[in-house]
């Protein structure tokens, strides 16, 4: 299997670097000044945070970023679930209370995404967005001009943001739903990709020209190529939503127990 050339890829180090000794510093340094009472970030959360940094290091640098942005089209679908279903919920899950609060719940930053990370308003700059990234004349521009790709990787890492807040939101000042709307609402994230990944997968036609035959090389027809993206995007897409889906109902239930017995305790006493 051919690998493109190595290349440094200075602006993914640079990102990773900022949230790997930021989120350091913040709960070393900043947290006793800031938020003094408040616990440092769990062992669990640490490896959330940084768990998700090393796993946008590995899709989205050498070789499955040039792979995909220049040969097969299926890595290529394979860094954007990442960044989207799987990079944000992690820094989310590992962002502590404190930190959450004095970035995402700031008075001034949650007054402008508090009214977009809403469920209805979340779904659709996500879906949009998503739809929108994988259109023929977008994907050419992304593979033919480094600025553009970085910018569409960077909007559809925000978009992905505000669809999770809803489910994993850090702070209070922008609120999480309740565990029966947030199972509906993943539900329903899970349906619309269906879209899109129909055409992929089913289409006999290769829909990137800009690929052309580079899949040749790794034993791949364009089609074929294609296909197996679509295949990606609908279940491996399906596997991650219906997956927290689960484990938002087992907690519920587990809560809703407790609950009970604690009611009941009370009642007999």
């Amino acid at each position: 299997m051919p690998l493109p050339p190595w290349h440094p890829h200075l602006d993914l180090w640079l990102l990773i670097w900022v949230l790997g000794f930021g989120y350091w510093y913040a709960n070393k340094r900043l947290r006793p000044y800031v938020a003094p009472d408040a616990p440092p970030a769990t062992k669990g959360q640490r490896w959330q945070w940084y768990g998700a940094l090393g796993l946008l290091f590995v899709v989205s640098g050498w070789p499955i970023h040039d792979i995909g942005e220049t040969s097969l089209f299926t890595l290529h679908m394979v860094e954007h679930m990442v960044i989207a279903l799987v990079v944000p919920p992690l820094l989310l899950r590992g962002c502590p209370r404190w930190l959450g609060d004095v970035t995402l719940g700031n008075p001034m930053v949650a007054r402008l995404v508090r009214p977009l990370a809403k469920p209805v308003p979340a779904f659709v700059i996500f879906n949009a967005t998503f739809l929108l990234i994988h259109w023929p004349e977008v994907v050419a521009w992304m593979a033919t001009s480094q600025p553009i790709h970085a910018f569409v990787h960077a909007w559809l890492f925000g978009a992905s943001i505000l669809m999770w807040l809803p489910i994993f939101s850090p702070t209070v000042a922008i609120p999480r739903i309740a565990p029966p709307a947030q199972m509906l609402y993943l539900f329903l994230q899970s349906l619309l990709p269906t879209i899109p990944a129909s055409f992929l997968t089913f289409s006999s036609v290769a829909l990137y020209p800009i690929y052309g035959n580079a899949a040749l090389a790794y034993g791949l027809t364009a089609v074929a190529d294609q296909t197996i993206a679509g295949v990606i995007m609908k279940i491996a897409g399906g596997i991650l939503l219906w997956s927290t889906i689960a484990v938002i109902w087992f907690r519920w239930t587990s809560q809703e127990r407790e609950w009970e017995r604690l009611e009941a305790s009370l009642r007999a006493g």
